[in-house]
């Protein structure tokens, strides 16, 4: 069995267990739109698998994922009625929450659920003199396509580090062919491991994950506790040995409004059909945790979703 899919069974066993009670929706036909990311990564996939779950669970949600540039689009399409969920990364979502840069007002929300981790991914080609984040000094990088999680938090990690480099905000399919035809010499990109695009890229010309943990302190001193230091997976992108580099979790959000039954909808969803929603290519990703899917960090759970994980807990 796929080690991220067993550890998915193990993590959400305790509520599985109780989690046989009837009746996922019983209110009315409606539609339900997922914010998710850019094509070529997890968020995607993920997204897509969470919409296919909820329609098979609820057939009157008719849920739908739809590809975006990332978490602060996201955000914005919650705020303005255009999504009904969004996958966002957790240093967003409290920046959003708060009304905090890169946000003007505060965008109130609600999670669903914690529903994976993030890897920062700093990328360059295996013979790339670039080994700290400090050697970026002057040098070409993408740091993500605008609107999306990554732009804020390549912004922020230059920042911390006092360096000034030759940035562009390109979408992830355009700064994998940069690298590959050496117009930049780095992309940062945040998702799951080992991320689509980044695996094909592996497959073409050898690259390598430039360390970004030494960063950490600084971040968390500007910007709170939501980042954390985390190992990337032995094997990706063919690279053997673990990584330390930063984490940011990944949540499943919603405005305030939307009503009960459907947060508690999705929230069974996330818990029953949990090893479904692995995306295909994950590799030590843990998923859907017990322990960690009601953890929101300061934006608050949503009452619906809150009431189903109680239930399904019995």
């Amino acid at each position: 069995m796929n080690p991220a899919r067993r550890s998915v069974l193990l993590g959400v066993a305790g509520l599985a267990i109780a989690g046989c009670a009837p009746g996922t929706y019983s209110g009315p036909e409606r539609r339900l739109t997922v914010a998710t990311g850019e094509p070529g990564g997890f968020y995607v996939e993920f997204g897509q698998l969470l919409a296919g779950e909820v329609r098979r669970a609820a057939p009157d949600l008719r849920c739908a994922a739809i590809e975006t540039s990332g978490s602060v689009r996201n955000l914005e399409l919650i705020r303005d009625g255009g999504a009904d969920l969004g996958l966002v990364l957790a240093d967003m979502a409290t920046s959003a929450n708060a009304g905090l840069a890169p946000f003007t007002a505060a965008i109130p929300l609600r999670v669903i659920g914690r529903v994976y981790e993030n890897y920062m991914q700093l990328v360059v080609g295996a013979d790339s003199d670039v080994s700290t984040v400090a050697d970026l000094a002057g040098r070409r990088i993408s740091l993500g396509a605008t609107g999306s999680g990554a732009a804020i938090f390549g912004e922020r990690l230059l920042a911390v580090t006092g360096l000034a480099a030759e940035v562009d905000h390109r979408s992830l399919a355009d700064a994998v062919a940069a690298l590959e035809a050496g117009s930049i010499d780095a992309l940062l990109w945040s998702g799951g491991v080992p991320t689509p695009a980044l695996a094909g890229l592996a497959e073409r010309m050898p690259i390598r994950l430039v360390r970004t943990d030494a960063q950490l302190d600084g971040l968390r001193a500007a910007y709170g506790p939501v980042y954390e230091r985390v190992l990337v997976p032995d094997g990706g992108y063919g690279i053997s040995g673990t990584m330390a580099t930063i984490g940011v979790p990944n949540l499943l959000v919603s405005a305030p409004g939307l009503p009960d039954e459907v947060a508690g909808a999705v929230a069974r969803v996330l818990v029953r059909r949990a090893p479904e929603l692995v995306p295909s290519q994950a590799l030590g990703t843990q998923y859907l945790d017990q322990r960690s899917l009601i953890a929101g960090g300061s934006v608050p759970m949503h009452p619906g979703a809150a009431a189903a994980y109680r239930e399904l807990r019995g």
